[in-house]
């Protein structure tokens, strides 16, 4: 019983980062229709600035933090003005948009590890061990629960409060009819670019701390952040919260019968039953 609760707690840890990654990557695919795989590079890129500022510069963690948070937050404007533009201008198809995309993960992908090395970058963070009963946890993954209420209760209020924000809605729910009522999408655009290029900096900094960076994390976090959002129902900011807690949570109970160098196929075979019965996701509509 003590080891269910303890995977029960580490289920919902391992949730909240991939709901956060979620969140980031579905708020890009909602509101413009691309699906971002580059945006595993850029979550990585957020770690990789975080640790230039903090072991190169000497900044403070949290100016170290801010500046990963901006540098990816200016990547993500920048792989939309520059990549993604060009492609809507044409009336590309969605096919040629994602080669492009992959283009773009590889490159960057590499770039990190031309630039910074393939080796393990990691920040001496003291993080306090808590016990509560029999359940262990630190103040880093503490801090991943945490983030992702902060992050996502920010979110909700400017999406419903502010007119960038319902500007937003406006896009996700019919791109078109957003344009004909004189609401500019390619700002919109660019700003949720930003935004959710940001929220993946804020995972990635924690993992950072958490457990170090290397060139190829982006891999394993787009991939779990597509999961969430597919299972959560695209489209469904709370579904993809749902589904990154859903696949964390089956993840970690798993471990209690499958071996752990199994977990990582746990979220394969997620995705598959999901598109097998139920394609719409647990918040998503199905089609008419």
């Amino acid at each position: 019983m003590d080891l269910a609760l303890q995977l029960v707690v580490n289920g919902l840890i391992n949730g909240s980062h991939y709901a956060l990654l979620g969140i980031g990557f579905g708020l890009i695919f909602a509101t413009t229709k691309i699906t971002h795989f580059a945006y595993g590079p850029l979550y990585t890129l957020a770690a990789y600035a975080c640790w230039w500022a903090a072991a190169r510069l000497g900044l403070p963690l949290a100016a170290a933090a801010a500046f990963g948070i901006l540098a990816a937050a200016a990547a993500g404007v920048l792989s939309y003005r520059l990549l993604y533009r060009p492609f809507e201008r044409r009336g590309s198809p969605n096919l040629v948009v994602l080669i492009a995309s992959l283009g773009l993960f590889i490159l960057l992908e590499n770039l990190i590890g031309i630039v910074f090395g393939t080796d393990t970058k990691v920040l001496d963070v003291p993080a306090p061990v808590f016990l509560v009963g029999d359940v262990v946890f630190t103040g880093l993954q503490a801090a991943q629960v945490a983030a992702l209420l902060v992050v996502g209760s920010l979110l909700a209020l400017f999406l419903r409060r502010t007119e960038y924000g319902k500007a937003v809605l406006a896009m996700t729910d019919n791109a078109e009819m957003a344009r004909i009522i004189g609401i500019d999408t390619v700002r919109v655009s660019t700003l949720v670019f930003a935004l959710g290029s940001a929220i993946a900096a804020v995972a990635a900094i924690l993992i950072l701390m958490k457990d170090g960076a290397t060139p190829y994390m982006g891999f394993s976090a787009v991939f779990m952040a597509f999961v969430a959002v597919v299972v959560g129902g695209i489209g469904s900011l709370r579904g993809a919260v749902a589904g990154g807690f859903a696949l964390g949570m089956v993840e970690n109970i798993g471990m209690w019968k499958i071996p752990t160098e199994w977990q990582s196929t746990i979220s394969f075979v997620v995705l598959f039953l999901v598109l097998l019965l139920k394609p719409q996701g647990i918040f998503g509509r199905a089609a008419r």
